[in-house]
């Protein structure tokens, strides 16, 4: 039995992608802070999920995940660093330090603090991959943004840095960068709750990538042959040509 962790994944993209994992053959170590939502996502899935209470923020917790890895009943062969998020659409001028410091904590130290703890367990098992969700903010920024975008440049940084550092290793390192994606909770959780708010950044927008389509592109990417590395993968909906150029219906 191969093992996979899959961060953030209470809803979005990472409940998708412990959906698809499990239908693959995978035992999904399913990590969130929501222990109600993870509860709801185990019973869904079966016996191939286990739920494991993560706060990717928080050193403690990442910590008793990896124990929880140590105890597995076979080899860690997949980590997926799914957890991030953004806060508020200010300009720099009058930017929340307190929402970047989140931004920074969730997307990019998270990201470290889990590689960190299970880079080990995916190295002992002779056939490890790393897959990050990053986002198309990491290369071009926008007003409002600079935030989230900063966090992201960032950890693409991170991601293509650690890829050097390992080279000769058996572990892949990838990477996976959506562009406008409508989840639940993604604009929702930027914009405070604000539902019209969240609402309005994909009006007129004709069929947005969907949290299933990252998450096939995520299993993917990690269930090609271990010899075949997919550094990057840039994935925007067919309505979006690039950041400022979107496609909306009247």
């Amino acid at each position: 039995m191969n093992y996979a962790v899959v961060t953030g994944a209470s809803s979005g993209i990472g409940a998708a992608t412990a959906r698809m994992l499990a239908s693959q053959g995978f035992h999904v170590i399913a990590a969130a802070r929501r222990t109600d939502r993870l509860s709801e996502l185990v019973k869904e899935i079966g016996s191939s999920a286990t739920a494991v209470e993560t706060d990717v923020t928080s050193d403690e917790s990442v910590a008793r995940l990896a124990e929880v890895v140590a105890g597995l009943d076979g080899p860690l062969t997949l980590l997926v660093n799914n957890a991030g998020g953004a806060a508020g659409l200010d300009e720099i001028e009058v930017g929340s330090v307190e929402d970047w410091q989140w931004m920074f904590d969730v997307n990019v130290l998270g990201t470290l603090r889990t590689t960190k703890a299970l880079m080990p367990a995916l190295i002992a098992s002779g056939n490890g991959t790393i897959v990050t969700v990053g986002s198309t903010a990491a290369f071009v920024p926008y007003e409002g943004g600079g935030g989230y975008v900063a966090a992201k440049h960032a950890q693409t940084a991170l991601v293509g840095t650690l890829r050097l550092e390992i080279v000769g290793k058996p572990v892949r390192v990838i990477e996976i960068d959506p562009g406008m994606v409508r989840t639940d909770e993604f604009s929702l959780k930027r914009f405070g709750g604000d539902q019209a708010r969240a609402d309005a950044v994909y009006q007129g927008v004709k069929e947005p990538l969907t949290a299933e389509d990252i998450a096939d592109l995520i299993v993917f990417a990690a269930t090609r042959p271990h010899h075949v590395n997919i550094d990057r993968l840039v994935v925007r909906p067919l309505a979006q040509a690039a950041q400022h150029k979107v496609h909306r219906e009247s």
